[in-house]
């Protein structure tokens, strides 16, 4: 029987505003170690359903459950932490810290954690074996974020994302400041990494040519009917 990691049913959320934005997904699911790509242009909702699947923003109805969790029936403060817990992130923009060293960038999940934390066993040892794994250099952990080159940060932010091993791995467009021959090495390790730690990895992007490395691959209009309006 396939394990859902991620379940969304008759979700619905509205901005209220001047955009009179709002988005209805009626079902989406990804499974244990398997790997969605959600393709969308700028505007078609791609980081409301992240904000939504990452519990930063709540629907006003429907379910999210993640690890068999339904985080709507969670406060603000249950939702953060469980969000620690259970979900990597991988940002776009890295979002590192950059008066840290690696390490305490690779790190920093794990204060929020303490289930993750021991997941990791050993920390500072799995945050090595990460680096080592994504073609960081060996002594990389003293090293401040902010000296390394744009490769070598996004690899730091994956192995953030991954250290603890949360189910799933969400990654918001990872990849859209590299060149194509990065973006492929880059995926490469990415794919690599998810699979040893049989996480679930759901990235959103709006560049179809990648489709063909993943499981399955969406159009947000296939899986969020979006309206737009004023109020």
């Amino acid at each position: 029987m396939t394990t859902k990691v991620l379940q969304l049913t008759d979700i619905s959320y509205r901005w209220m505003g001047n955009t009179g934005f709002s988005l209805h997904v009626p079902e989406l699911s990804v499974a244990k170690g398997e790997s969605v790509l959600l393709l969308g242009e700028s505007g078609s909702g791609k980081s409301t359903l992240l904000s939504l699947i990452c519990g930063t923003i709540l629907p006003s109805s429907g379910t999210v459950q993640i690890a068999a969790q339904d985080i709507t029936t969670l406060s603000a403060g249950q939702r953060d932490k469980f969000r620690a817990e259970q979900i990597g992130v991988i940002f776009q923009q890295f979002n590192l810290l950059p008066f840290g060293t690696v390490g305490d960038n690779i790190l920093l999940p794990l204060r929020f954690a303490p289930e993750r934390r021991k997941r990791a066993q050993d920390p500072t040892a799995k945050a090595a074996h990460l680096c080592t794994a994504l073609g960081l250099p060996s002594d990389v952990l003293t090293a401040k974020a902010t000296a390394l080159s744009v490769g070598q940060q996004q690899r730091v932010a994956v192995a953030r994302a991954l250290i603890g091993q949360p189910p799933i791995i969400v990654a918001d467009e990872p990849i859209s400041a590299l060149d194509a021959n990065s973006q492929a090495a880059f995926l490469d390790l990415l794919f690599a990494q998810t699979a040893e730690n049989d996480a679930a990895l759901l990235m959103v992007s709006h560049d179809p040519r990648l489709g063909e490395r993943f499981d399955r691959v969406f159009q947000m209009e296939d899986v969020a009917q979006i309206q737009r309006g004023a109020t």
